[in-house]
């Protein structure tokens, strides 16, 4: 069965909200609140100013899942997309899927006046990841994140 990229739209709340519990818990050992996850992914449905997901569906199955939320960049009067949320049902990792959807979000992003770039985020210890992601043409940039997580008391002082 041929691989379909669509936008999610309110019917998927329940899907992306398990993807994203499973990606929570996988990459790094947390479990998220589900109602409050339920919400935040509900609060992206309804306003495309937030931001917008894109999944990979096969046979009336999602399968893969990247959320898009913007940064402008006053730098380069544009906007980056940020590829966020990414993830592959399990037995279907390492199958093109999560490719299918950066290029759709590249093409995207190109056919947009304004949007100046793509960025995203990936563990340090994630090497198959940045792997794929260097396979897709992105490269290391002169960053590092650093936060304060007012939700995930992760990093309290």
């Amino acid at each position: 069965m041929p691989l379909l990229i669509r936008p999610a739209g309110p019917r998927d709340l329940e899907p992306i909200a398990r993807f994203n519990a499973a990606l929570a818990q996988e990459t790094e050992g947390v479990r998220l609140d589900p109602e409050l996850l339920r919400q935040g992914v509900l609060a992206v449905l309804k306003d495309p100013q937030k931001g917008f997901y894109l999944l990979a569906e096969e046979g009336g199955e999602i399968v893969g899942q990247v959320m898009i939320t913007f940064e402008w960049s006053d730098w380069r009067n544009g906007v980056f997309y940020w590829i966020q949320s990414v993830y592959v049902a399990p037995d279907r990792r390492r199958q093109g899927i999560f490719r299918a959807l950066y290029r759709r979000v590249e093409a995207m992003a190109r056919e947009r006046p304004g949007v100046c770039g793509l960025r995203l985020y990936v563990d340090r210890a994630n090497t198959k990841a940045q792997q794929t992601y260097r396979s897709l043409g992105m490269s290391g940039a002169n960053y590092d994140v650093m936060e304060v997580d007012f939700v995930i008391n992760r990093h309290e002082p």
